[in-house]
């Protein structure tokens, strides 16, 4: 079994990228953008396609998309997964559903940019299945299932067990909660291949360029300094890693693993014909997809966090995270015990105080930033991207109306705190699922505990 090494997603894209020249010295630019992720490429994409003549200048510590960019679950699904109530403080409900419309629209977007560029990133349309095992799990998806359609997302609905195993096999599926018009990709091609395109457009890309610090004005690097009258911080996961954001986004970590590719005689047991986007409605939820060799990728968290915002190696997980991802896989996928596990890995998401994803951009001081996705940042990004894009153009636009931008949240509590906090909540998800596990008939009450220990 292969571990870390960024991904498997690049290995199966032909390996780690070389990397493209770093800084050279100070320069200057229009817009300079820290990151070259899915958030930042796809700022940069937009503005370029707004303004041409527009100088921009992306810089990356490591190479384009070696964060959550290169190794998330694939799933483009233009999904909401924050509080809608929270965001209606800061604006209407009514805007809120608006913001719920934009972000499902980030299906087409992406896809019609794959196309329009020529980025072949295995993308298949299909539907989203959140599957339920247990009746505690059955409860909390029809709650899932009734809030989202009060929010207007008429694609969400309810299904029962035959539904569910006339599309995939999963021994103890109760039901599932099926979302349509999502996608199913591979995370690195599409990160390459946006690096690509916004080349082809004129941006510049300085990778092995670590920055140092951002100012109004300024961003300095080990090579250099960038003078730009406007910044784009799109670190996501990574932004505890610049001085003084430390407590900004918590770095919270995710695992996956993927199996060789199955044979026809497996995938006969299984079905899952459709390459449908699978999850689950466990506390500690899993996601899987079908990949487009006949792989079963399956992620989940790993190890929760570590101390002080702490970063992975290169992606490698530790054994007990391995040893759990597999044991999810057998149960889910009993017909595909014998399969080898040919790669391992994991990374960092980024989370919010409050749980809920910004976009914005200070006028004052010439920067903006975009993050905090909370584990769906493949639509999400590209939402941020244009939203960014608007914003540095002084467009006044329904997405610069939406109300995640410029909102400001409070920072995460100083270390031993968040540790606690974190761990403590994890802890409680685990406990949690055990006893609806065991027959508990109704949601564990622990999990509510977990979710207001953090802010969740």
């Amino acid at each position: 079994m292969r571990l870390g090494h960024v991904s498997f997603w690049f290995a199966d894209a032909g390996g780690i990228p070389g990397t493209r020249p770093p800084l050279d010295g100070d320069t200057r630019a229009d817009v300079c953008i820290v990151g070259a992720g899915y958030t930042g490429l796809w700022a940069a994409y937009y503005l370029k396609q707004t303004d041409p003549a527009l100088d921009v200048l992306v810089v990356e510590k490591e190479f384009a998309g070696f964060g959550a960019s290169g190794r998330n679950g694939g799933w483009l699904t233009g999904g909401f997964a924050w509080s809608q109530e929270r965001y209606s403080r800061d604006g209407t409900p009514e805007a809120v559903r608006a913001m719920v419309t934009a972000m499902g629209g980030t299906v087409d977007e992406v896809i019609r940019v794959a196309e329009a560029e020529a980025i072949d990133a295995d993308i298949r349309r299909t539907d989203e299945l959140m599957i339920a095992v247990n009746p505690a799990q059955a409860a909390r998806m029809q709650a899932e299932v009734d809030h989202r359609r009060a929010w207007g997302e008429d694609r969400v609905r309810a299904i029962g067990r035959d539904e569910v195993m006339a599309r995939v096999r999963i021994p103890e599926a109760l039901g599932a909660m099926q979302v349509g018009g999502v996608a199913r990709l591979q995370p690195a091609k599409l990160v390459r291949g946006l690096a690509a395109a916004v080349e082809r457009l004129g941006v510049r890309i300085a990778e092995g360029t670590a920055v140092t610090g951002i100012a109004a004005g300024a961003v300095t690097t080990a090579r250099g300094t960038v003078r730009a009258p406007v910044i784009l911080r799109a670190t996501e996961g990574f932004t505890a890693t610049l001085p003084g954001l430390r407590r900004d986004w918590l770095p919270l970590n995710s695992a996956q693993i993927v199996t060789e590719p199955l044979p026809d005689s497996v995938w006969r047991q299984i079905g899952w014909d459709g390459h449908e986007l699978l999850g689950d409605f466990a506390n500690t939820y899993c996601y899987c997809q079908r990949t487009r060799e006949g792989r079963i990728a399956l992620g989940a968290r790993g190890v929760p966090y570590r101390w002080g915002s702490g970063l992975d190696a290169a992606g490698r997980p530790d054994a007990e995270t391995v040893h759990r991802l597999t044991a999810v896989l057998h149960r889910h996928f009993p017909a595909a015990q014998d399969a080898r596990v040919d790669h391992a890995w994991c990374g960092v998401l980024g989370v919010p105080r409050d749980w809920c994803a910004t976009v914005g951009l200070d006028r004052a001081t010439g920067i903006g930033w975009a993050g905090g996705y909370v584990g769906v940042g493949v639509s999400t990004s590209n939402l941020a991207g244009r939203t960014l894009a608007d914003l540095v153009l002084r467009r006044d636009t329904g997405l610069t109306r939406l109300p995640w931008v410029n909102r400001r949240v409070r920072r995460w509590e100083p270390e031993p705190l968040r540790w606690l906090g974190v761990r403590g909540m994890y802890r409680l998800y685990a406990e949690a699922d055990r006893r609806e596990a065991g027959g508990l008939p109704r949601p564990s009450r622990l999990a509510d505990l977990g979710n207001r220990l953090t802010g969740r």
